[in-house]
This record gives structure tokens, sequence and C-alpha cells, in this order.
């Protein structure tokens, strides 16, 4: 049983009290969702029932479909009076369009008609589009990160759970590579509150698998700095619930001290063997993919079932380099300045001890 957290004694609830959850409960009935006026707008400027060439029609449309009206009536005479509005402050476009601002004007009552009903105080709050978590809470109702067992784990909030990781793309771009996921999933990943402990646990670690440049920035240039994620306000997440900040400090792992491989010799042993076994151990260790184990000396110098990975004297040859190099290079990637230690390594000759 997932409980609210809060400080609410279950043992306390009279059980008359309860009601038992079904579809409705989360869901509005599919037969009629209630749009809001930015979405409502999109979708006749985009199926061209309204013309996008009319100045400032997105904004004004919304304007007078989210302004308070005392009736029905009022609401059809304040959108007609967009006629007005394009007549004083668009006098030439206005002399020309006048049919297609009437369009946009009959369009938009239409809207307003089929979403607003002010004597039954309905429209898209009252009725929100429950799939959603922009305008209401929707899927944030229960995937908040509060909702948590005797364990103290959230019902996952994981943007994964049902998007791609945001890709932001501009004008330029025909299509969007959305980044999928390569790897082993972390045991880190796997804890429930995740979304609300990652940007509290960034470390080096962090970059075995990611481009952490900027970290919590909306520049759009790492995988760390997503404007489609920090560029928005997620009001109903429930990120900064006090009590959940308290709890979530106590999930958050260990951080690592910063690995140092340049001091000891040129060798596995020393600098090449621990560099390998954190970078790369987590994928390449006994039993690891492809065959390959990087953990010891005999078995990263034997390679993997496709052959020798590692040739002493030739770092630009050898496979480890050319995964890190390639146009589609491998999953995780190593800081350039271990990667210029593992090339001189293998320059040197690759040795052991």
């Amino acid at each position: 049983m997932w409980i609210l957290m809060s400080n609410i004694d279950p043992s306390a609830i009279n059980e008359n009290d309860l009601k038992e959850m079904d579809c409705l409960t989360c869901h509005n009935r599919i037969t009629h969702l209630v749009p809001q006026p930015e979405n409502a707008m999109d979708s006749l400027l985009s199926n061209g029932t309204i013309d996008s060439s009319i100045p400032e029609i997105r904004l004004k449309g919304i304007q007078v479909l989210r302004a308070t009206y005392a009736s029905q009536a009022q609401a059809l005479e304040g959108i007609a009076a967009l006629r007005d509005y394009y007549r004083v402050y668009y006098p030439a476009y206005y002399t020309g369009n006048q049919q297609k601002i009437q369009t946009a004007v009959e369009s938009i009552q239409n809207v307003f008609q089929q979403s607003v009903y002010i004597e039954q105080k309905s429209d898209w709050n009252s009725h929100p589009n429950n799939v959603g978590h922009k305008y209401s809470p929707g899927c944030f109702r229960c995937h908040d990160g509060k909702h948590l067992n005797s364990e103290q784990e959230a019902i996952r909030m994981e943007c994964n759970l049902c998007h791609s990781i945001p890709v932001v793309t501009d004008n330029q771009d025909f299509t969007a590579n959305i980044e999928i996921s390569r790897g082993p999933e972390p045991t880190t990943h796997r804890n429930p509150n995740w979304i609300s402990l990652h940007r509290d646990a960034i470390n080096n670690t962090c970059s075995n698998c990611h481009t952490t440049s900027n970290p919590g920035g909306t520049d759009n240039s790492s995988f760390c700095s997503n404007s489609a994620c920090h560029g928005n306000v997620w009001t109903y997440a429930g990120f900064d619930a006090p009590a959940l900040r308290e709890i979530l400090e106590n999930q958050l792992p260990p951080t690592p001290e910063a690995p140092v491989f340049s001091e000891g010799p040129l060798t596995y042993d020393e600098t090449i063997g621990p560099l390998l076994i954190l970078r790369c151990g987590g994928c390449h260790a006994e039993l690891g993919n492809q065959g390959l184990n990087l953990t010891t000396y005999s078995s990263a110098m034997k390679g993997s079932v496709n052959g020798a990975v590692i040739l002493p004297g030739d770092p630009a040859n050898s496979l480890i380099i050319k995964k890190q190099t390639d146009t589609q290079p491998h999953f995780a990637q190593l800081p350039p300045e271990e990667l210029a230690l593992v090339k001189d390594w293998i320059q040197a000759g690759a040795p052991e001890k």
C-alpha cells in the first residue's frame, strides 16, 4: 500500500472514509477532453482553421479564452471584440482580411462553448487532462516522489518511464537524435527516488556515461544542461517537499573521491589498471560484454571475442582507443586527460609493472 508522506497516522483513518480507486480517479473519460487554451489555439492554427498570418492571433486568442466572464453571452461578446482590436491596431490588415478575422473569432467562440460552462463552473481547470503534468498535477498526483511505502521507496518518478530523454533541436534540425541508453543501469539509478536525488549526487562517476558540463544548466551543451528539463518549472513534481528532502538526504549515495591516475609509474599495476577498473569495470569485468575483461592485465591483453583490443606500441590501431574516437563512439567515454594516459601507456609498450 502506498501512503502519501505526511503526519497522518494510517491507523487513525476511519475505513468508512476510504474510497476504492478506479480508472476515473486519475483519468478523465476519453469521450470529452477539455484542452487548455494554449493547446486549443495550437490545434486551430496547425490544421488551418485559423489563418496563422493574422498578427498576434495565438496570443490574443489565449487571452480572450482565459479571461473571466459572468455569463456565456458575455464571453462570446468578449471574444467577438477581437474584431475591434484588429480594426484599431491593425487597420490595414483588417481592411483586407476581415473574413479571416471573422473565421478566427467564430472558431475561438466555438472552442469556448465546447470547453467552458460558467453556470456549472466547468472548464479546463475543473476537468484537467490527467495524462499530462504541466497545467495540473495529472500524473504527478501519484508520481510526485512523496508517495512512499514502509521502506521509504517512492512510486517511480522517472521521466523515461513515459518519455525519451528530451533532445533539444533548433530550426536547422530536420530530425532529433534521441539518446538511447546502451550500457548497464547503475545501482544509484535503480533508486525509485532517483529523479529527485540526481541533482544532489552529481560527481565524477557521472562522466563515465554522460557529458556533464554546466550541470543543471539550460544551454544544451551537455546531457546535464538540457533546457527541456531544467528550463521548465515543474510545479507539481514535489522536488522540494521539506519532509521528503529529509528522507532523501539519507538515500544519497556517497560521493567518491576524485581518482588520481597520473602520479604513479605508467604501468598497468600502478596507473592504467585502476583507471580501467573504475571506468570500464562495470561492463568489462569477468564475463564482461564481448568477452572483454579489463580488470586484470592478462585478460586485458587477451582482448575480447573479436581479438586483441590493446596493441603495444600502436595506440592508433588499438581498439580500446578507436572505440573512444570513432564518429559513433563507445557508450562510456574517458575524459581527455585519462584517454591521453592510456594512449601514452600503449605507446610505451603497455607494460604490466
